[in-house]
């Protein structure tokens, strides 16, 4: 259950005018408790085993619920939801909390994308990609393209590119499915953060499904899905500021070149920390 709210906590909402994106959807269905939560940008819905003797569901404040998990040791813990009640009972060996939360009818509804472009790829080839570029994208809002990563499915290839105006971070990798069509989005930078985030326990290929509106994305892991809204409108023409020829070209070792960039910063710290 901590594993699963920490998976689904950086979901939600943190300042919002809809209180009850603050809490985490909680659902008992079948031999599993699916935990969902959603900011209205990005949504995480991830499932945990159970033992569900009946089904229901309730809306809980987040952080009340997180902090109270994680504080309790390793052992099993018994949810009960009483009936006509909004009231979530925990038990934990000598432990136990009552908290108030809200009805799920009042929950905003997790997107559902089905129809589009669906394809897949492998998980390390993802998370090196992300890395690659992802921390090139813009933090201010000014310009919202620059904020997200270019993805464009292209057969087999799927080119990452990001900007912020200043630097230029591109990345070509292979999916595991072709898609039929080329096609192209932006998706919001700390999307694709928490996407890494969620990627570290996970083996199985990645599956990517874009709307055929693309207007959403859905990242689908072995018990967790992601999906988020796209940046709409169109990113800078990045092929061509990338230089075609050039005069001079060097070839350093990457560990050395890191190391004395790393130590010329210290100087450069007055400096705008500019080397």
């Amino acid at each position: 259950l901590n594993k699963g709210l920490g998976i689904v906590g950086r979901a939600v909402a943190t300042r919002s005018t809809l209180p009850i994106t603050q809490n985490i959807l909680l659902s008992a269905e079948e031999s599993r408790l699916k935990l969902s939560a959603t900011n209205l940008e990005m949504a995480t819905t991830c499932w945990i085993g159970a033992k569900v003797e009946q089904e229901g569901t309730i809306t809980i404040p987040a952080r009340l619920l997180i902090d109270f998990v994680n504080s309790l040791p390793n052992d099993l813990i018994e949810i009960t939801l009483p009936a006509n009640s909004h009231t979530l009972e925990l038990k934990s060996g000598r432990f136990q909390a009552h908290i108030n939360g809200i009805a799920a009818e009042d929950f905003p509804p997790i997107p559902q994308v089905s129809d589009g472009l669906i394809t897949n790829i492998e998980v390390d080839a993802l998370r090196e990609g992300i890395a690659q570029v992802v921390f090139v994208a813009a933090t201010e809002e000014s310009r919202p393209v620059l904020t997200g990563i270019n993805i464009e499915f292209d057969g087999s290839d799927l080119n990452l590119a990001a900007a912020d105006g200043f630097r230029l971070a591109v990345h070509k990798m292979t999916l595991g499915s072709p898609v039929s069509e080329k096609s192209t989005v932006i998706i919001p930078a700390r999307t694709l953060n928490e996407l890494n985030r969620l990627l570290a326990d996970q083996e199985e290929p990645v599956e990517i499904t874009i709307n055929q509106q693309k207007s959403q994305v859905l990242f689908r892991l072995k018990d967790a899905e992601l999906v988020s809204q796209l940046i709409q409108g169109s990113f800078p023409n990045y092929s061509q500021v990338i230089p075609q020829s050039y005069t001079t070209r060097a070839v350093v070792d990457i560990n050395e070149f890191l190391r004395v960039s790393k130590m010329s910063s210290i100087f450069a710290r007055d400096a705008s920390g500019i080397v």
